[in-house]
Order: C-alpha cells, then structure tokens, then sequence
C-alpha cells in the first residue's frame, strides 16, 4: 500500500510540475495539449534480466573477489550457514559453487525487507551463459542464455600499407583481418607482403548479446581479395553438419584449406625465417643455421598444431626449452619450441587448430617466440617452400549442392562496390548507377 500510495503522491506532483512548466514557460498562444500530460505520466516499462522482474528486488551486484565463496558471499548478506549448506547441496548437480573465479560478475536478487535477504544467486562465467540458484520458495538451479542477435553487415577496403591500418581506418574490428589472413587465405595470399592497391569486400556477421553488448565479428559468410590484380573468392559452407565442419571453398568449389595451417599462432609476425646460411654477429659472424621459422609473438599467446597427429614428444631439453614435437602421417612431423608452458602430453592425438601450449621464452631465446620447424621424410626443411598437400576436397555429392548454394551469395558480393569505382563511373558522362532501390549502401 505505501508503495502505491507513494507512486500515487509522486504520479500527482509530476502532473502539478508540468502545469506550472506549461503556465509559466510556455508562450500564451500555446495551447496545453492533454497527450503531453498523458505521455509524461505513462508507466515505465517492466525491466526483466534473468527472466526475473528487477523492480520487485533489491538488486546487488560485485565481483567475485580473491578468498571469495559462495558461503561467505551469502553469509555477508544474512544467510545462515545451515541454509547456505541446503543450498549448495541441491544446486551441486547443475553448478559446482567451488567454481566461481576471481573477477567473474554475480548479482543478489534480494528481498524488500529490513534484512534485504537475498532470494536468488546469478553468477556469470562469460557474457553470453549465466547461472541461476534461487532459493526463495523451493531450491533449484538452472543454466541459461542471453539473448544473441547476428546483425549481417558488408566491408570494403583498399590497401594502403596493410591491412589491419585498412579496417583501423574504417573502424572495422581488427579481427576480421585474422579471419581473412589466418582462416580463409592462409595458403592462397600472404598477408605480409600485401601490395598498395590490393582490395577487399567482405559479407560478415557481428554478434550482439542482449541486443546491445558488442562481442565481436562472428564469422564471414564470403570475401572477395584483389591481391595484385588476381581476384579470390571464398565462400563458407557446412561440409559435415553433425560434426559441425566449417570450410571456406573458392567459385569453383575448390577448398582454400591446405593439410596445415601457414602459422602456430594466430596473425602474428616471422622474425626470423628458416635460413641455412644465417651468420649471427654475437658468435662472430660464424655460420648459425636456422632450420625453424621464429614467428614473434607476445607471453601467453596460444600455440596451435598446425595439422592433425601425434604428439612424439613433450618435455624441456637445452636450448629447445619447453617444446612438443607432433607426428603427422609417415611423411610429416612438426616441432614447437620455447614454450611458457606444455599443454599436450606423449600419446595424446590433436586435431589441426588445437592449441598445445602457450609463447614462452624457454631455452635460448632473445625474446618471446615460438620456433616451428617441419620435417619432411626425416629432414627439416622450410615449409614455406613444400607443395603440402590439400584439405580433403568437397565431395562429388556436395559440390552440386554447393554451388547452388553460393549462387545468390556470389552474386550479393558482386553488388558490393568499392567507393573508388562509384566515384569513376559516376564522374563518366551520361551514367548512372542502379542498386538497391536506385541507391548504393555501404555498410561500415
């Protein structure tokens, strides 16, 4: 009753204030519109977060701090222990409450009361999941989502000096230039060595959480790259959806991927390459041959195998530092040096992408790094120069599907224009151009 009777107090003050707004500061031809009395005093909407009505609760919000729990988090906030207990015990089967980490958000939803006695414990691991024990009739807990909208968007570029500055330029997401360099073109165009003039259009999908949280570029759908005046298309297609596999295919269904990724580590940069006849001048100009390729990368940076097989070796010895070592098939084997720390183990069979360890400075090293080198029939070669075999290709059943597949998705790529051709043709006498309703819309 003291809640409505307030709202209804507050309700009438509001309507007061506005009349006086009206009769004091308006001009004495404006006449006073009752819509605007109207508008003014409508009801707020109802704000829902975690499928619980916020306005019914006294809402807390923190982080999980160092030598935090979830007893003494409910225990700060007048929960006795033996509840505590109850609640950790019916909650075990859905969430461990020994889980929670350090800097991960949670919420209270607490009771309108003197004690402000909380109901209900959310604890978010990421920003997509969160996880729900309410405890203020029964006790149970659950897993959720929130809500996640993909908002399809287009990109074009033309490379002055490369291409993170091209999309930096634009304000597009760093991230859509390692997809293109690390995922779709890694063994077709060398993003290092981009010449001025190159140029790009992208069809991708940004990802949205509740609408409003930005987290990212999703996925490309299809790219076209003018990379010294030759065109590459690619074009993401489900090959195995039970197994969720994802390739990018050129026009001619031809797959992109090769047996191996092109680096461990994802964009990053060759500071040293492999080289034979390398003479170092701290041992003298002596010949120092470097049967690896460093790629220079910051601690911590995950380490990738570069094709599926074997780990061989795992283990710390002399200069090589911490390294894993990964056999192929009978012709190929991978070596991975200086890491900060193992993640695979002597036996263990990982898949092309999975990550094996972390950039480190172990062993002889100047600084952070990993050296890969690649043996081909028992010798270190580059592999920078092998003819490595292809991903396995479509399948003939596939591809017809395929193809009618990228049709309308090549021909929306073709309707992208670079801003540098509108402005030539539509300097030309006598032209126009026509699209989308007589228009040309470019999405940044």
């Amino acid at each position: 009753m003291d809640q409505k009777r307030n709202r209804s107090v507050g309700h009438r003050c509001l309507i007061l204030a506005v009349l006086l707004g009206f009769i004091f500061g308006c001009k004495e031809d404006k006449k006073l519109e009752v819509e605007d009395i109207v508008e003014v005093i409508e009801e707020p909407e109802e704000v829902i977060e975690f499928g619980f009505k916020i306005e019914d609760y006294v809402v807390k919000r923190d982080t999980i701090r160092s030598g935090d729990s979830f007893g003494e988090i409910l225990e700060r906030n007048h929960v006795g222990y033996p509840k505590i207990f109850n609640i950790a015990e019916k909650a075990k089967d859905t969430f461990d409450i020994r889980r929670l980490q350090v800097g991960k958000p949670y919420t209270l939803l607490c009771a309108k009361d003197s004690l402000e006695t909380p109901k209900c414990f959310i604890y978010q691991p990421n920003l997509e999941n969160y996880v729900v024990i309410n405890f203020q009739d029964s006790i149970h807990a659950y897993t959720s989502t929130k809500p996640i909208t993909y908002v399809e968007k287009t990109a074009t570029g033309i490379i002055s000096s490369n291409i993170s500055e091209t999309l930096q330029e634009q304000g597009l997401s760093p991230r859509l230039a390692y997809k293109m360099a690390d995922e779709i073109y890694a063994w077709t165009i060398d993003f290092r060595r981009l010449q001025k003039g190159d140029r790009f259009k992208v069809i991708y999908t940004d990802k949205f959480i509740d609408d409003t949280i930005y987290t990212g570029v999703h996925n490309i759908k299809a790219a076209y790259f003018e990379h010294n005046k030759e065109p590459f298309y690619a074009f993401e297609f489900v090959t195995d959806s039970t197994k969720g596999i994802v390739d990018y295919f050129s026009e001619e269904a031809k797959n992109l991927r090769r047996a191996f990724l092109k680096a461990p580590v994802k964009f990053s940069r060759i500071s040293s390459r492999y080289n034979l006849k390398r003479r170092i001048a701290v041992y003298g100009f002596k010949l120092r041959p470097h049967r690896g390729t460093d790629f220079a990368a910051p601690i911590g940076t995950p380490i990738m195998a570069t094709a599926n097989g074997t780990v061989t070796r795992s283990e710390k010895r002399g200069g090589n530092g911490n390294y894993v070592k990964i056999r192929h098939n009978a012709t190929y084997e991978t070596q991975y040096l200086h890491m900060k720390k193992r993640k695979s183990k002597v036996g263990e069979f990982v898949k092309q992408g999975d990550v094996i360890g972390w950039v480190g400075m172990t062993g002889n090293t100047g600084g952070p790094h990993v050296c890969y080198r690649f043996w081909k029939n028992g010798k270190e070669v580059d592999p920078f120069k092998q003819k490595l075999p292809e991903a396995k290709p479509i399948s003939d059943s596939l591809k017809i599907k395929y193809l009618q597949f990228i049709e309308p998705i090549k021909a929306q790529l073709d309707n992208i224009h670079f801003l540098e051709d509108v402005f030539e043709e539509q300097n030309q006498p006598e032209h126009t151009i026509k699209q989308n309703n007589n228009s040309i819309s470019f999405n940044r």
